[in-house]
């Protein structure tokens, strides 16, 4: 990507050995992740890895059984999901979270006020903005003020990773933003990434698709069963070997992500 990390660079996010459990099943053991401004972390597995459940530690859906969470410096640990949102975390759902009731503009102005709502000086520049990240996600002919229900399925999930960046985030996490797609979409995903990935923005991206993981993350972590089994360069992870055996060989079909 754009933003090479150097070894004074500090991670806008780091978890350590951030555990979770229910009840008697770990849903995430000893986890350890750097998130670097201007780069894009992958985060693969098989289903029932425990990705989701990750996203929804860092978020604050779940509260951590044990472990740190630092964001940009201040741990976050114990810190409600509004709080975390408000200091920059920004998130995608699985299936969109859009007002199903309401306009475009009126999902897209959610994120603008987000935005708003950060910073002390002045307001986001939505204007500006909002032609160029939209021609970004293939979105540019969409009219404004149309229902959001009558976008396709893959314009709605675009939509909403519009919707997080309009909402500056320093972190971006992406829960399988390609899932449902066409390959015109997924490259308007891409591209997306990529938008976020100049204006320094950390991206922690769930994809089962390979062929997007590989081509865009800088480093990628591997999940199984709730364990971190490797990190590391897309060729490294495409060269291990308990990686192939795991999951790029086949791996759990469990229902739970």
């Amino acid at each position: 990507m754009n933003a090479l990390r150097s070894e004074e660079r500090r991670p806008k996010l780091v978890l350590s050995d951030v555990c979770k459990s229910f009840g008697g099943v770990t849903a995430a053991q000893e986890i350890c992740l750097e998130i670097y401004g201007g780069e894009v972390l992958g985060l693969i597995g098989p289903n029932g890895a425990g990705k989701t459940t990750l996203i929804n530690l860092i978020t604050g859906v779940y509260r951590a059984s044990r472990g740190e969470m630092i964001f940009k410096g201040q741990s976050i640990t114990r810190q409600p999901t509004y709080r975390r949102a408000k200091a920059g975390i920004g998130r995608t759902f699985q299936h969109p979270h859009l007002l199903d009731r309401c306009d475009v503009l009126t999902n897209i102005i959610m994120g603008s006020d987000m935005a708003a709502r950060k910073r002390t000086g002045a307001k986001p520049e939505l204007e500006r903005e909002l032609p160029e990240i939209l021609a970004c996600a293939g979105l540019e002919h969409i009219r404004l003020h149309d229902p959001v229900s009558k976008l396709s399925y893959g314009q709605q999930k675009l939509l909403e990773v519009v919707r997080v960046l309009l909402s500056h985030p320093d972190i971006l996490l992406l829960d399988e933003p390609a899932a449902g797609l066409n390959n015109r979409e997924t490259q308007y995903v891409a591209d997306l990434i990529r938008y976020a990935v100049q204006r320094d923005i950390g991206v922690l991206l769930i994809e089962h698709s390979m062929e997007l993981v590989m081509s865009i993350c800088d480093r990628i972590t591997v999940l199984n069963f709730g364990h971190q089994i490797a990190t590391g360069t897309p060729a490294e992870i495409q060269n291990n070997e308990e990686v192939i055996r795991a999951y790029l060989g086949g791996g759990s079909d469990d229902a739970e992500d």
